[in-house]
């Protein structure tokens, strides 16, 4: 018996269609993906003061008031005591007022309310302390009292 020999076809694998679709699969996956931020991009916050771009309604003056025996009141608040010659506290108080000031693009502005028997050196102590602030908008306000 004699076999016969079959025609066989090689099949060959189309190597246009399956680079179409790598392509068409990487162009996908490049727009479909999200790119990663480094680290230097990423913008941090930090706490502080910043400069603001309008201005903010904050009282426009801090009424700092000398009573006859020494003590000083900052906007009514006692901040120092008649002893104490430094004013640590009211210094303090005064620089934070004008670095806040300061941010907000307006004018730190002090006025001395001083009580008629009040001694003369407790205001220049209020005086250089508004100094040490940095404080140059200083007034002196009128007791109201004419003779």
């Amino acid at each position: 018996m004699r076999l016969r020999r079959r025609d066989t076809q090689t099949v060959e694998m189309q190597m246009g269609p399956m680079i179409d679709m790598v392509f068409l699969l990487l162009v996908f996956f490049m727009v479909s993906a999200k790119p990663i931020k480094q680290e230097s991009d990423i913008n941090i916050g930090l706490p502080g003061t910043v400069a603001q771009e309008e201005t903010l309604d904050i009282p426009d003056e801090q009424r700092i008031r000398i009573e006859s025996d020494g003590r000083v009141l900052l906007n009514e608040q006692p901040m120092d005591t008649p002893a104490n010659a430094d004013l640590p506290a009211l210094v303090a108080t005064l620089k934070r007022f004008k670095e806040s000031a300061d941010a907000n693009k307006s004018e730190a502005l002090v006025t001395i309310d001083s009580d008629d028997a009040a001694h003369h050196q407790r205001i220049v102590a209020v005086l250089n302390a508004c100094a040490q602030a940095g404080i140059t908008g200083v007034t002196f306000a009128d007791s109201g009292t004419e003779e």
